[in-house]
């Protein structure tokens, strides 16, 4: 069986798991500062003048990073790459105008490990971005959405 093959055959049931119905309850706490907590019982706040916590814009942010992260990790690591280090710097441009969404996110990806291959890189960034990231494509469609990188081979 080819790699691709294996790669394609063990995605097959990626995210096939997943709750399809999410809860979370947004508490008022005082002046614009609420408090979110999920199902799970994870709890974010998140403040309108960012004193006390995060605006739910850099939330977003994050969460793209981290939806995209832990696919391209995971199918790195399914393509026995040896990763040591993996970060996104993530940068959005927003409107300047109400409403103030996102108009494009550039994300850079700097990946250290042994036997880096430029190409499955290329790949899982394709999977996640094309296929998998929900948060991404829970955006809207117009958004610009650039993703570079970077391998740092070690020792």
């Amino acid at each position: 069986m080819s790699e691709q093959n294996e790669l394609d055959e063990s995605l097959k049931d990626y995210k096939q798991k997943v709750a399809t119905d999410l809860k979370c309850t947004l508490t008022w706490d005082k002046d614009l500062i609420f408090e979110a907590r999920t199902q799970r019982g994870y709890v974010i706040e998140y403040d309108a003048k960012v004193e006390w916590g995060i605006m739910p814009t850099e939330s977003l942010l994050t969460s793209l990073a981290g939806c995209m992260a832990i696919d391209v990790l995971m199918f790195l690591q399914k393509m026995r790459m040896e990763i040591t280090g993996f970060k996104i710097n993530a940068v959005a441009d927003r409107n300047p105008e109400p409403p103030q969404y996102f108009k494009g996110v550039k994300m850079h990806i700097t990946i250290k490990g042994k036997r880096l291959d430029a190409k499955k890189v290329d790949r899982a960034v394709a999977l996640s971005k094309d296929k998998y990231c929900s948060v991404y494509h829970s955006m809207r469609k117009d958004m610009s959405h650039e993703v570079t990188y970077e391998l740092v081979e070690e020792g």
